[in-house]
């Protein structure tokens, strides 16, 4: 293993590229601002001939998503396609037709259900359970959810996980996603499906994507994921079988800060699998 230095340049890292799988809170924006140097840098490898797709666990479909870019002002142009977890979770409930749900999540993720046929009904009563996040994850954490889920678990429902995210990034600060409710649930001994990174199926469908917009399939050899997390971006990206660019300014900046570049022993304890490359933002 050898070490790892920063990058400060997209464009030195693309040589054979032709599909980047971009990750968007935390590397796009921030939940709050966009990043132009970023948005400026997936323009530029679209310029060039490029393909990008946005992968997100946001668990919304892909349009709720794009409408949030643009009113965070990232353009249409800066990328191909969107493939959210909200896509894959609304992909079960609609396979499960008829079949009563309960739902975790805040009001904004309800497009999650709508114009499925699903009737939304209290614990007791459900079938399964979809969680896109907490009620209020502003003031909650996974802790909150602990009696509901020992509840869950005696009734045996299987708990689909739409954002298996554990915190992400909102502005300066760290809230809790729906991927930390189903941690616990998991560890209670709940069944838990997920969908969105690390998985497989947002990655296949990434690529499916990938190969309509070029015209035919792409080697997993020329396409490199960029992403924030370790245990989603990163863990997701090696099991699929594709290079990752990590961004250090996300959910892991405190302990990058001060680092200039890490040592074989350091990636080992921060990584496992080490990236292709590290950055502090994404810059063209």
């Amino acid at each position: 293993m050898t070490t790892l230095k920063f990058a400060e340049r997209l464009r030195d890292l693309v040589g054979g590229v032709d599909v980047l799988l971009s990750d968007i809170w935390g590397v796009v924006h921030n939940g709050l601002v966009a990043f132009p140097e970023a948005c400026e840098a997936l323009h530029n490898f679209r310029a060039q001939g490029g393909t990008v797709i946005l992968i997100t666990n946001a668990p919304r479909p892909a349009d709720s998503v794009q409408r949030q870019l643009r009113k965070l002002d990232v353009a249409d142009e800066t990328y191909d396609a969107i493939v959210s977890s909200g896509d894959l979770t609304r992909n079960f409930v609609a396979g499960h037709p008829g079949q009563k749900m309960f739902w975790i999540g805040p009001e904004r993720d309800s497009s999650i259900y709508r114009g499925l046929d699903v009737g939304l009904v209290p614990l007791e009563q459900a079938n399964y359970i979809v969680c896109t996040g907490l009620f209020d994850d502003e003031t909650e954490s996974a802790e909150n959810y602990r009696a509901m889920m020992l509840e869950a678990r005696e009734r045996q429902l299987t708990l689909v996980c739409a954002n298996p995210d554990i915190v992400v990034e909102r502005g300066d600060r760290l809230i809790y996603c729906a991927g930390a409710i189903a941690e616990l649930y998991r560890e209670l001994g709940g069944e838990v499906i997920f969908y969105g990174k690390p998985h497989r199926p947002i990655y296949e469908r990434a690529m499916a994507l990938a190969a309509e917009r070029r015209g035919q399939a792409v080697p997993l050899s020329r396409v490199l994921a960029i992403g924030d997390s370790v245990r989603t971006d990163l863990t997701g990206a090696h099991g699929f079988g594709i290079d990752c660019l990590f961004v250090t300014r996300g959910i892991h900046a405190g302990e990058f800060e001060g680092i200039d570049q890490l040592d074989p022993a350091s990636v080992k304890e921060l990584f496992g699998h080490p990236p292709r490359a590290l950055t502090r933002e994404l810059r063209w």
